[in-house]
């Protein structure tokens, strides 16, 4: 089954939330900030260019590393 994603824009929308979702008996969990940060790095990595080939020299050169 798919999920939905909601950002309540402030603590009285989230209380709201979790208590209509309670009611209704729909399961929810609750993502730390860090949690949401690292589902979006999750998803651009996965739509990132896999194809590009970078030499050694590159990403030491962009590390700043000789």
């Amino acid at each position: 089954m798919s999920s939905i994603v909601v950002n309540p824009k402030n603590i009285e929308e989230f209380q709201f939330l979790t208590e209509l979702l309670k009611k209704l008996n729909i399961e929810a969990k609750v993502l730390s900030d860090e949690q949401v940060e690292d589902l979006g790095l999750s998803f651009l990595m996965k739509e990132a260019d896999k194809n590009d080939i970078v030499s050694k020299e590159e990403i030491m050169s962009k590390l700043g590393v000789k």
